[in-house]
């Protein structure tokens, strides 16, 4: 790769301030599920100066993501989602250290890798109930900070956005569902959940024969699934550099 020399952070720093690039530099987080959520929530916390990070991600790219994924392309259907996102990060960032799984991760290797690579943040971008759950579960358990995006399907208004604890969302039926689960695998209040208090319409609803963990799914718009990406990258940033107590 052809070296150029410029300061690629020149506008963050100026914004920011040196210290606080620093602190993204030396941040390691996880971030799980690679799709319209965690695609866009990976592309921003990299464009910011992160320095480490590790994708997660099982899937290839289908033709029905490319409404809403960031590394989904007529060209790259068929392609790891892990593998295509950690080609295009480093091309953002040459010095990041990028850790690509490429496969779904069992309950024992994932406390494995969270006890040994002590994240400062794990972010849950999965889209299916089953894996979400084990995943907050685990992390909440394991004492690291998650920041959990819920259902950004079936959502077209950006106002309705919300950043709060999962205990305290309102509106949102899956957060609902989501907090029912862990209220009895003994989670409680800390987990910070990205939600909509939008309801979402019953025609855009469509049923599956529940493969994939999925019993069902609804509509999404292009726009949708990155905003609630931003809004997880948004809150992992400035809580790591120090702008946001």
């Amino acid at each position: 790769m052809e070296k150029h020399q410029f300061n690629w952070l020149e506008r963050t720093e100026l914004l920011v301030g040196p210290e606080k690039i620093e602190a993204l530099s030396k941040a390691n987080v996880l971030l799980v599920g690679l799709g319209g959520v965690g695609s866009f929530a990976g592309e921003f916390l990299v464009r910011a100066g992160l320095g480490n990070i590790t994708i997660i991600d099982g899937d290839v790219v289908d033709g029905t993501n490319i409404n809403r994924q960031l590394q989904a392309l007529h060209s790259t259907v068929g392609v790891g989602k892990a593998a295509l996102l950690e080609q295009r990060f480093l091309d953002i960032n040459p010095a990041l250290k990028v850790t690509p799984i490429s496969q779904f991760l069992n309950p024992e290797d994932m406390i494995a890798m969270i006890e040994r690579e002590k994240f400062d943040y794990i972010l849950d971008c999965i889209d299916s109930f089953s894996p979400k759950l084990m995943l907050i579960e685990l992390a909440y358990k394991s004492g690291c900070k998650v920041i959990s995006s819920m259902g950004a399907g079936g959502k077209t208004d950006p106002t309705k956005m919300r950043i709060g604890d999962l205990y305290e969302s309102r509106e949102c039926r899956f957060a609902q569902k989501v907090r029912k689960q862990l209220r009895r695998r003994g989670v409680g209040p800390g987990v910070t959940a990205i939600y909509s208090e939008e309801i979402q319409p019953k025609s855009a609803l469509k049923l599956t024969d529940g493969s994939n963990y999925k019993r069902s799914f609804y509509g999404t718009i292009s726009y949708m699934p990155a905003l609630f990406g931003l809004y997880i990258a948004s809150e992992a940033i400035r809580k790591i550099a120090g702008m946001k107590e």
